[in-house]
């Protein structure tokens, strides 16, 4: 049986904790100027507050991604909640869930704390920025900063030019939705993004942190991922520079070699289905890992990608199963 990450929508947390700094002044510039970053160790993660925020399931869903400890300008120690919503579709409860895990965080620290939230699903009205509860003139609320990936559509131009990482960042996932149903308008994106990371002036540690995102981001399938990788070496000065970031070129042996097992077939769907809807059902996961059919496993791949919802997964996997 295939060994389960836990992390198969981490892309996002990843490239935030590789480049927190970048991160805040590309979305939040103002949480990232009140922040000493002159400090020996301006920002601290801290994961296990995850865990200590959420003891029990009252809340559903876990959504808080980051939590760090930063130190204000002024010398005050503050807490920084970062959340990436990726689920594709309306929950009430969002706002609330914010309060929920700033007032747990403020209660357990008593520590000022920064809410900030980014909306990466599809749905261009939902915007929630505010929860607010009030009865019998008691009144509780918070306003939290959001920023909308589909906002950026608009402004490619100075995505390109930006030098920020999460401009890439921001290029990489929007050209991932707008592809579900195009797979070789991906692998178009896909090589115009790599090759622009070497045209950025991006530092070594940069555009390998880039690199595995776009990667990991932009799934494509074994042909297309072969003439990706095809394309690149056949790419002189992509190809040159490539050598001087080595572990690109190791990440994409490894891909190679991964893509011929069916063990890593069945990691590929498991980890679509929990990036594009933050959760993968135990029975979703135990079928799949009984499927040693490739052909199966490679349409399986394809629908995950194209697939509108979890149901309609769990469907297309019950007949396949039983044909």
């Amino acid at each position: 049986m295939t060994e389960q990450r836990s992390d198969y929508d981490s892309p996002w947390k990843e490239i935030i904790e590789d480049f927190f700094p970048s991160f805040l002044e590309f979305f939040f510039p103002e949480a990232y100027a009140v922040i000493d970053w002159e400090r020996e160790q301006p920002y601290e993660f801290l994961d296990s507050e995850l865990q200590q925020l959420e003891p029990d399931a009252e809340i559903g869903k876990r959504l808080v991604d980051k939590v760090a400890k930063v130190w204000l300008k002024n010398g005050e120690e503050a807490w920084i909640i970062v959340h990436v919503e990726v689920q594709g579709y309306y929950d009430k409860d969002f706002a609330e869930r914010m309060y929920i895990y700033n007032y747990r965080l403020f209660d357990r620290h008593k520590k000022r704390v920064i809410s900030l939230a980014v909306l990466a699903d599809e749905g261009v009205n939902w915007r929630p920025n505010r929860y607010e509860s009030s009865l019998a003139g008691c009144c509780a609320s918070l306003q939290f900063p959001i920023v909308k990936l589909l906002d950026y559509e608009g402004q490619w131009d100075s995505l390109e030019q930006t030098s920020n990482p999460f401009g890439m960042v921001v290029m990489a996932h929007l050209r991932t939705k707008g592809t579900n149903l195009n797979l070789e308008s991906r692998l178009h994106w896909k090589l115009t993004l790599v090759k622009m990371l070497f045209k950025k002036g991006y530092s070594r540690k940069e555009v390998k942190g880039l690199f595995r995102f776009i990667d990991w981001v932009m799934f494509l399938p074994e042909d297309l991922a072969n003439s990706f990788k095809t394309e690149l070496k056949n790419d002189k000065e992509v190809s040159k520079k490539m050598r001087y970031v080595t572990s690109i070129e190791r990440l994409a042996k490894q891909e190679g070699k991964q893509e011929g097992k069916q063990e890593g077939k069945r990691e590929d769907v498991i980890k679509i289905i929990q990036t594009r809807f933050g959760g993968v059902p135990e029975r979703i996961v135990n079928l799949i890992n009984t499927i040693n059919d490739t052909p199966l496993l490679d349409r399986l791949f394809t629908n995950a990608i194209t697939t509108n919802s979890i149901e309609e997964f769990q469907q297309l996997i019950d007949e396949n199963m039983d044909t």
